[in-house]
């Protein structure tokens, strides 16, 4: 269970914000709004601000790597993703190298970045492999390929989720939503305590569309399933 808690904490949805945020959060083409136009009321004692670029927090940041045709190794950052069953993540892209590697090849793995890698991270969700390849030998990051999946595992990257797309709903415009099946996810040791993935080692970091800054996840708040027990004789 401590599995599925840690893949929900670092994989939450999303927004983007300004031409950067767009691609660091792969903003992805919607589909047409069905919302009424209908005049908004204001929530009395608090700042107001309409339905646009939203701060939806945390949001990830989650490094998906892919093959292209030619077996070239990309990665690119996204945020608009998250877990959305005990097996599964769905996020959604813009038309991305990336978006049409996973048409492709029916596959990709999840990795997340880190505090300890934030320029390189930062740099795979800015930089497009349709215009820079080998952006990943740029960065100084290693590959191999997945066992299980056609799709390379980012060596730097210490937690992994090998992936099967099990389902792509494309847009207007070259975007798709992606739901994905994890076929098996790995560690590397130096993140694990006691066999298991220890979140104050890995030091994930989230994207804040607020302020447009990245920040580490780290300490505990709080007792999963038993923090809110003082409340439970009341």
């Amino acid at each position: 269970m401590k599995r599925i808690v840690l893949l929900a904490v670092i994989c939450l949805a999303m927004a983007s914000c300004g031409n950067k945020n767009e691609q660091i959060a792969g903003q992805n083409q919607q589909p047409a709004d069905t919302t009424s136009a209908q005049p908004l009321a204001e929530v009395e004692g608090r700042v107001n601000f309409g339905s646009e670029k939203p701060v939806m927090t945390p949001m990830p940041c989650i490094m998906i790597a892919t093959y292209d045709a030619n077996g070239n190794p990309d990665v690119m950052m996204a945020a608009w993703g998250s877990q959305c069953g005990s097996k599964q993540i769905c996020f959604e892209l813009s038309p991305h190298k990336t978006t049409d590697n996973i048409r492709l090849k029916k596959a990709f793995t999840i990795s997340f970045a880190t505090a300890d890698d934030v320029a390189q991270s930062d740099y795979f969700g800015t930089v497009s492999a349709n215009d820079v390849p080998d952006k990943v030998q740029r960065a100084g990051f290693t590959t191999v390929k997945s066992p299980n999946v056609d799709a390379p595992i980012i060596e730097q990257y210490k937690l992994t989720l090998e992936c099967r797309a099990v389902a792509i709903t494309d847009y207007d415009g070259g975007g798709a939503r992606v739901v994905g099946e994890v076929v098996n996810w790995s560690a590397d040791p130096s993140i694990l305590t006691n066999g298991k993935v220890d979140i104050t080692k890995l030091r994930p970091i989230i994207f804040n569309s607020a302020d447009v800054n990245y920040y580490v996840v780290g300490d505990s708040a709080g007792k999963a399933w038993g923090s809110g027990a003082i409340y439970q004789d009341k």
